[in-house]
């Protein structure tokens, strides 16, 4: 029964990471170093709630939620590729800004502190009947299945085939390997990035409504919790490979459905939350460890 419900748990906990380290991956390989995913995925959280609210549609609140990721990623990216910003400040200068943005609003507009509740959140409907949850040990997971998480999935197993086999995917990694070389190919590599920007923007703003709508239908200002941050150790963890950095991202779902198991039983809530963070600092050790190893006997 508790092995059911940490499974169950750890689809839902594992899809906004996924689609954020997704969107983090082909900025990768276009060359954009994204280290501000966590604010897309925070702002798609705050659209798709009062979207959700006021539409009452599910669908038109992750649209709307997936679209301001998008327009986000794309002003950031013009930062870096238009006005020549370092991408790493300027990402930091993101975070800062998304969150004493929303912060502002919600104390101006909706006169709260950090919490916004809205009326008639329509929360994501599952996807699979209620009678699959008889299942024995995937039941409940297969129960938990809704159309972001389904969609996330189908990402995973599409990326390997786009990054290789379309020519869009293939522009990209020129792009990110070469970019002088992308250009002398007529490429027009800063618009690829600017538009990789906002495909990783379009994927954590989606990752933001499935946090906002998968079960609690509010917005908090730590809502997204550093699963952006995450997201980036994922993606690099995975050197960069969709499945691998998948299979990151479920590792990082688990230890999170885990340490909340945990806390359920009366463990320390602050100490055992720190479970997954502290195997992010782990894998990126592990990581930079491997690469270092391979550097040395090459």
């Amino acid at each position: 029964m508790i092995i059911e419900q940490i499974l169950a748990s750890t689809l839902v906990l594992t899809t906004p990471i996924l689609l954020a380290a997704m969107g983090g991956l082909i900025n990768r390989a276009a060359g954009i170093v994204n280290i501000a995913l966590e604010p897309k995925i925070l702002a798609g959280a705050f659209v798709a709630i009062i979207v959700s609210s006021v539409t009452g549609s599910w669908m038109l609140a992750a649209l709307a939620a997936a679209f301001a990721g998008a327009f986000i990623g794309w002003l950031f990216s013009l930062s870096v590729t238009r006005l020549r910003a370092d991408m790493i400040v300027a990402g930091l200068g993101l975070n800062f800004l998304v969150a004493g943005l929303l912060g502002f609003i919600l104390s101006w507009s909706f006169n709260s502190s950090g919490t916004l509740r809205m009326p008639d959140v329509v929360l994501l409907p599952k996807v699979l009947p209620e009678s699959v949850s008889s299942v024995p040990i995937f039941g409940p997971t297969l129960a938990q299945l809704e159309p972001i998480t389904f969609f996330a999935w189908v990402v995973v197993s599409v990326m390997p085939f786009f990054l290789t086999q379309t020519r869009f995917g293939l522009h990209l990694r020129a792009t990110g390997n070469a970019p002088q070389v992308a250009d002398a190919m007529g490429l027009a590599s800063r618009t690829i990035q600017d538009i990789s920007t906002a495909i990783a923007g379009f994927l954590s703003g989606l990752g933001g409504a499935h946090l906002a709508l998968a079960s609690i239908g509010l917005f908090n200002e730590g809502l997204s919790a550093g699963r952006g941050f995450i997201a980036l150790a994922a993606f690099y963890f995975g050197r960069n490979r969709p499945v691998a950095t998948a299979l990151v991202c479920l590792l990082f779902g688990f230890l999170d459905a885990t340490q909340i198991r945990m806390q359920t039983a009366g463990l320390p809530p602050k100490l055992v939350g720190t479970i997954p963070y502290v195997m992010v600092i782990l894998a990126l050790c592990a990581a930079g460890w491997h690469a270092k190893r391979k550097e040395q006997v090459t």
